[in-house]
C-alpha cells in the first residue's frame, strides 16, 4: 500500500511507502488531537477480535475480503493542511480505494448482483450489472463529489491496460460508489484526481488489508465516531463447501445513540464528544440518520446474478446489527459478486456454468451477515482521531471505554 499525502500544490505530492502491506498505515493529520474519551496509539494496528469484541462465525486467514482468492484491494490516501476551509486549497481528508475481484491483470467479468437500502447516494454502473448480471472491472469507492473524475479515469486505465473482449467496441461502464466526507474534508475543492484513482489501481493487491483512515473512507464518519473502511471475512466449514466470503466496507452512517456492538448499546454508553453537538444544542432539530455506507461483497461460491442479488441483500442485516435504521438522508448501497465460473462474460461459445441450489445458500446468507457487521466494527476501531477543516474533528471509538462497555454487559470474550 502507498499513502500519497499532499501538501500545497498537486504537483509536489510525496508518494510515501508503507513499511509493509502486513502492516496496516496510519495516517493522521497534524492537528488530531488526543481527546478525554481516549484514541488508539498512533501506528497500532488493533482490530475489533484483538480488543475482546466476540463475532459469531469462523473468519479467514486475514479476516478480510482477500481471503477469496483472487481479489485485490488497493487505496490512494490524501491528507494535507489544517485550519480553516478554502475551497479549492483544503485542508483534504480524501483518497480512492479499488476492488479488482480478479486482480489488475484480468479482464476476465464475474458474475454479480447489487441492492440498495436507501437510494441517497451513488454507485454508477448497476444498471447494467442488473441488465447483464456480470461486473466488468474494479469497483471503485471515493467521496460524493469525486465519482465522476475516478469513473472516467477507470474507462482511462482499462483502455490503457486491457484490449477489447473480442468486441468491435472498446467500451466500459466502471461502477463507482461514494459516501460524503464533506465534515472533515474540502468535498467541493475536487481534490481527487485521474492519476488517484490509477494509484489505486496499480497499487492494489492481495494480503491484509489495512483499515480506519485509508482511501475513499479517509474522511468519514460513523455513528459520529471516526469512521472509514474496514474488511472482515468468513470461511465455511467442508461440509458445505468449504466457501469464502469477504466483505469490505466504507462506512459514514448512524447516529451515535443507535450504535450497538456486539449486541451491547455502545453508543449510549459512551456519550460527549459528539461530532455532530453543534446540532444537538438545545432548540435544535433532532439531527437524522444521516450517512453512508458502501457494502462490497466477495464470495468464491459459484452462485448467480440473482443469487448474488440475494447476497447483497443480506448485507442489511449484518449492518442492521449495528444499530442503523438506514435514515432517509443515507445511502446504504451493497454490491456482491463471485470469482467461481471463470470465462462466464465470454462473448461466443456455449459456457456450462456451476451454481450453488438455492436450497443450499443459508451458511452464505450466515456468512455475509456475520462479516458485515465484523467490518463496520473493524472500519470503527482502526480509524484514529481526525482533525479537518474549520478544526471539525471526528473522535476516534476510545478502544478502553469500548472495552469498560462490555466488560459490563458480559460480552467481552477475552
Amino acid at each position: 500500500m502507498i499513502i500519497e499525502m499532499r501538501r500545497g500544490a498537486r504537483l509536489a505530492a510525496t508518494l510515501i511507502a508503507a513499511a509493509a502491506w502486513l502492516v496496516a498505515a496510519r495516517t493522521l493529520t497534524a492537528a488530531a488531537q488526543a481527546t478525554p474519551l481516549g484514541q488508539s496509539p498512533a501506528g497500532a494496528h488493533v482490530r475489533a477480535r484483538d480488543l475482546g469484541i466476540p463475532f459469531d462465525g469462523t473468519a479467514g486467514p486475514l479476516d478480510a475480503i482477500t481471503d477469496v482468492k483472487g481479489v485485490e484491494v488497493g487505496f490512494t490516501t490524501l491528507i494535507s493542511g489544517e485550519g480553516k476551509l478554502v475551497v479549492g486549497q483544503g485542508p483534504i481528508r480524501t483518497g480512492v480505494t479499488a476492488v479488482l475481484p480478479r486482480g489488475k491483470d484480468s479482464t476476465d467479468q464475474v458474475f454479480a448482483g447489487w441492492f440498495t437500502e436507501n437510494g441517497n447516494g451513488e454507485m454508477t454502473g448497476t444498471t447494467w450489472v442488473e441488465e447483464s448480471g456480470f461486473l466488468e472491472g474494479p469497483v471503485m469507492i471515493t467521496n460524493t463529489h469525486s465519482v465522476g473524475v475516478v469513473r472516467d479515469a477507470v474507462i482511462q486505465w482499462r483502455v490503457k491496460h486491457g484490449q477489447p473482449a473480442d468486441s468491435e467496441y472498446w467500451w466500459s461502464l466502471p461502477v463507482v460508489a461514494e459516501t460524503y466526507d464533506g465534515f472533515l474534508n474540502d468535498v467541493n475543492g475536487f481534490h481527487v484526481k485521474p492519476e488517484d484513482a490509477w494509484h489505486a489501481l496499480d497499487t492494489a493487491r492481495s494480503g491484509p488489508v489495512p483499515e480506519g483512515n485509508v482511501g475513499g473512507g479517509t474522511g468519514m464518519v460513523c455513528y459520529e465516531f471516526k469512521g472509514g473502511t474496514g474488511t472482515a471475512s468468513r470461511v465455511l466449514p467442508a461440509s458445505v463447501g468449504g466457501y469464502a466470503v469477504g466483505v469490505l466496507v466504507q462506512c459514514n452512517c448512524g447516529r451515535r445513540d443507535f450504535l450497538r456492538i456486539a449486541g451491547v448499546p455502545v453508543g449510549r454508553e459512551i456519550r460527549g464528544n459528539k461530532v455532530w453537538s453543534r446540532l444537538d444544542a438545545p432548540g435544535a432539530p433532532e439531527r437524522g440518520d444521516a450517512g453512508s455506507i458502501i457494502i462490497v461483497v466477495a464470495t468464491d461460491a459459484p452462485l448467480l446474478p440473482t443469487q448474488l442479488k440475494r447476497l447483497a441483500r443480506r448485507a442489511t442485516l449484518g449492518l442492521a446489527r449495528t444499530g442503523t435504521i438506514s435514515g432517509d438522508g443515507s445511502g446504504d448501497i451493497f454490491i456482491a459478486f463471485s470469482t467461481a465460473n471463470p470465462g462466464a462474460g465470454k462473448p461466443t461459445g456455449i459456457h456450462h456454468i456451476d451454481m450453488v441450489p438455492n436450497d443450499q445458500m443459508d451458511p452464505l446468507f450466515e456468512a455475509t451477515v456475520e462479516a458485515t457487521e465484523e467490518a463496520i466494527v473493524n472500519a470503527m476501531v482502526g480509524a484514529e482521531t481526525m482533525t479537518g477543516i474549520n478544526g471539525n474533528t471526528a473522535v476516534a471509538l476510545p478502544h478502553d471505554r469500548l472495552r469498560e462497555v462490555l466488560k459490563k454487559y458480559n460480552r467481552l470474550s477475552h
